[in-house]
């Protein structure tokens, strides 16, 4: 959406767009054991999938290594693209587009609470705690995707 605004220096009028915010988020799957989530040290508060805003001038896949790095102190590998989520009610401070990225972790055991995590934690994936934003949605979608997840929604609805 395009408006309108007067130059606070010079007083003629500039351009001014709103856009969603470019946001990545990360699953960071440990085979065997679940998805890493973070315990959020900030508003809103709930566990929710590492990610964060992208910088300017950063491409999305630089903003959710960074991103992982500095929530669970995981150096990790992006092995696939989840989605893209837009909804404007995904987050409740402002309209945010998130691309969410399948990433597998170099080495799990360095797992450590960082940036902006109150905690962190791998989590079954049958097994999840209630989930800030729209990231049961996300993880709903990834489970789907896993190898055999067809399969096993037969066996259970067949």
């Amino acid at each position: 959406m395009k408006t309108a605004r007067s130059c606070p220096h010079c007083g003629r009028e500039v351009e001014f767009y709103r856009n969603p915010l470019p946001t990545v988020d990360v699953v960071i799957h440990v085979p065997g054991r679940g998805v890493v989530l973070v315990e959020r040290a900030n508003e809103p508060h709930g566990w929710a999938l590492p990610g964060g805003f992208v910088d300017y001038g950063e491409s999305c896949e630089a903003a959710a290594l960074r991103e992982a790095r500095e929530e669970t102190s995981l150096d990790v590998i992006l092995t696939g693209l989840v989605g893209v989520y837009s909804d404007p009610l995904r987050d409740p401070r402002h309209h945010t587009l998130s691309v969410v990225y399948a990433a597998a972790a170099a080495d799990p055991s360095r797992l450590k609470a960082g940036d902006d995590a109150a905690g962190v934690r791998i989590w079954p994936l049958d097994d999840l705690p209630s989930l800030a934003f729209d990231h049961a949605r996300i993880l709903e979608d990834y489970r789907r995707s896993l190898p055999g997840a067809a399969a096993d929604l037969n066996r259970r609805h067949g």
